[in-house]
């Protein structure tokens, strides 16, 4: 592996009240995020390539380390999103680098599918800063009910010179949605939109 790894860590979350209400079944969510050092921090590289394949790399182990989380089948996952926090020596390029070119082939096969694109965000941040992940659903963007986000933390992290590389997947949408709109019954998944 290409990425210099300090720390992995994963997190779940499973929703089983919600204003009141049992959710039935529990809703849940699982993200697993990668603390590697920034072979670009404090100076300006225009060829970003190495990071672009970290995010291949990580891409893949992330993914799968979320869908062990959550105990489902690949083909369970329903939403997924990708996100990247770089200390403060580094570029908001740096995170678009991992996350973008490369990143999202190996979370699809982590999902066995994945038509949608895989929502995103990226910042640069300090230690501790929370970093928001968004959801959507995998094969179908405009499944209301899967619009959502999960925030993490690590403490000590990203330091200056490190990335903080994040992903997301749930086996469910929000607990108890009723916006309306489309439905995953009633999604075709063969566009990435509907």
């Amino acid at each position: 592996m290409k990425a210099e790894i300090r720390k992995t860590c994963v997190w779940l979350e499973e929703t089983r009240w919600e204003a009141g209400q049992a959710v039935e079944p529990p809703t849940r969510r699982a993200a697993a995020a990668a603390v590697i050092d920034n072979p670009f921090a404090g100076k300006f590289v225009g060829d970003l390539s190495v990071l672009m394949e970290i995010g291949a790399e990580l891409g893949g182990m992330l993914g799968q380390q979320c869908v062990a989380a959550l105990g489902i089948a690949p083909e369970e996952a329903h939403s997924y999103g990708k996100s990247a926090m770089v200390g403060e020596n580094g570029e908001l390029e740096h995170a678009a680098a991992i996350l973008h070119p490369k990143l999202g082939a190996p979370l699809r096969r982590a999902v066995s599918g994945g038509a949608a694109l895989v929502p995103s965000t990226k910042k640069i941040g300090c230690m501790g800063q929370v970093l928001d992940i968004p959801l959507g659903h995998k094969d179908a963007a405009y499944v209301r009910s899967h619009f959502d986000g999960m925030e993490i933390r690590i403490n000590d992290a990203p330091r200056a010179n490190e990335i903080v590389v994040a992903v997301a997947i749930t086996d469910s949408g929000r607990p108890l949605p009723r916006v309306g709109g489309l439905t995953v019954d009633d999604m075709k998944g063969e566009d990435g939109l509907r």
